[in-house]
């Protein structure tokens, strides 16, 4: 069983709906899940989890939401070698740079040691159909069986 933190920014409830369905997932895996939202965190937070499941919407052309961006920034400064990581988010595709704050987190992250285990995962506003569903439960499922498995 793995610690498991899953951290969210989110202003109209899309990227914390999605972060409550993966808890759900990553809970019927058997793992511990703690769930918190971004701006109540400090990176050094970041360093008690085996894993991180970070979410963020994107705010306007590809910019993070401002009440992130003091723990994107403290990111650079901690040690997560050795931590599995994912990022999700919420956007809207009118805008050029969709989703852009999973990447801008991918590269944050893993600049800082974390290993990055599978590609993020982008929903169109709220998911709202099957396929934004099962896309969620996918990447929860995929992120809990990086625990599973025995080291060779």
């Amino acid at each position: 069983m793995a610690n498991i933190l899953i951290t969210f920014a989110s202003m109209s409830g899309n990227t914390e709906e999605m972060a409550d369905l993966l808890k759900d997932d990553i809970e019927k895996h058997g793992h511990e899940v703690t769930l918190e939202e971004l701006d109540e965190l400090s990176a050094h937070d970041l360093v008690h989890y085996e894993g991180i499941l970070l979410g963020s919407y994107t705010w306007n052309d590809g910019d993070l939401p401002y009440e992130v961006e003091d723990i994107y920034e403290e990111i650079e400064d901690v040690d997560l070698t050795g931590i599995k990581v994912a990022v999700f988010g919420s956007g809207d595709t009118n805008y050029p740079l969709y989703c852009e704050a999973v990447h801008t987190f991918e590269k944050q992250l893993t600049s800082s040691g974390a290993t990055l285990v599978q590609d993020g995962l982008k929903i169109e506003m709220a998911p709202d159909s099957d396929e934004d569903f099962d896309n969620i439960s996918n990447f929860g499922d995929a992120f809990a069986t990086f625990f599973n498995k025995t080291p060779v």
